[in-house]
């Protein structure tokens, strides 16, 4: 990390949570005006796991209508998801990220138990959140991950000197998805996996081992393009489910029959169904564990300049 400058004196500190989905972690920032702007840097130092907070990404929560790229959506959805990989770079997408999301909208008081919408930049996600168990357990989230499309083109993933075929799968971001006999196979993933033809993902991807554990039941490691590897990836799931249901001959759009596959990730277990009409639903907890403030000195002037 670079030197960063210290912030003016008197500035407000920033507000953050901490929360998981299936173990894949998250700062939140919330800056509902969109009055915040978090440079690539900044989302880094803030995501550093020794040095900041700690966080496979961070979301940003901004009402749809404050944001240039969300504008257009507010009708449809007041709250715009910000999301940033653990380096900084933008991504269009994190499943698990929208559960997370959504959860910390629910314990802000901004939403309720039952249906809402999230703007992304991979478009409006739908989202339900489950009533509290009578324990009081916080229920699962579901999230309407839309359709997968399977680009043309073969493609492999290589681990040192061994190469498997791929499937192509985008889930409004890239995946590249091995089935591979063990999972040791995927290597340490502390750089991300060769993958052929590069032009095939012009902006990197995403890429999953896979293998199974029984009928309709596989599990995952992953590469997350810019995190490196991490617990869990819940666009990542639905990726390999897809894949997992075509290679086992299960397309529900052609017979008219939902498929729902249970996709066991190192930080957990999601269940992943394609309706008859081709959209994808992702199942899965989501926990706030944590809230408090960033020093104000340790923030860089472009956070702190544009607090109110």
């Amino acid at each position: 990390m670079g030197h960063v400058t210290h912030a003016p004196h008197g500035a407000a500190p920033l507000t953050f949570l901490k929360g998981h989905g299936t173990e894949n972690d998250f700062v939140i920032v919330p800056d509902p005006d969109g009055l915040l702007d978090l440079s690539a840097a900044d989302v880094a130092r803030l995501c550093d796991r020794r040095a900041g907070i700690g966080g496979d990404g961070l979301l940003r929560v901004v009402r749809s209508a404050a944001h240039p790229e969300a504008a257009a959506l507010a009708d449809q959805a007041e709250w715009f998801m910000d999301y940033r990989n653990s380096d900084g770079s933008i991504a269009e997408m994190c499943g698990n990220g929208v559960r997370v999301f959504a959860r910390y909208l629910q314990c802000a008081g901004l939403a309720d138990a039952g249906d809402l919408a999230i703007a992304t930049r991979a478009g409006v996600r739908g989202v339900h959140i489950a009533k509290d168990a009578d324990d009081g357990t916080p229920g699962d989230i579901t999230v309407r991950m839309g359709r997968a499309v399977f680009p043309d083109g073969l493609v492999t993933v290589s681990v040192g000197d061994r190469t498997w075929p791929a499937v192509h799968v985008s889930m409004g971001n890239p995946h590249a998805v091995a089935f591979v006999a063990s999972l040791d196979d995927a290597g340490d993933l502390l750089r991300a996996p060769a993958v052929v033809p590069a032009e095939a993902y012009p902006a990197g991807t995403n890429v999953e081992f896979v293998v199974d554990r029984g009928p309709r039941h596989v599990a995952l490691r992953v590469h997350e393009r810019g995190s490196g590897e991490t617990r869990s990836c819940g666009t990542g799931a639905c990726a390999v489910m897809v894949a997992a249901a075509r290679r086992d001959g299960h397309d529900p759009v052609h017979s008219g029959h939902p498929v729902t596959y249970t996709v066991d990730v190192p930080g957990g277990r999601l269940v992943i169904t394609e309706r008859a009409d081709g959209e994808i639903e992702m199942t899965g907890p989501a926990v706030i564990l944590a809230q408090g403030t960033v020093d104000p000195v340790w923030l860089s002037p472009g956070i702190a300049q544009h607090r109110p």
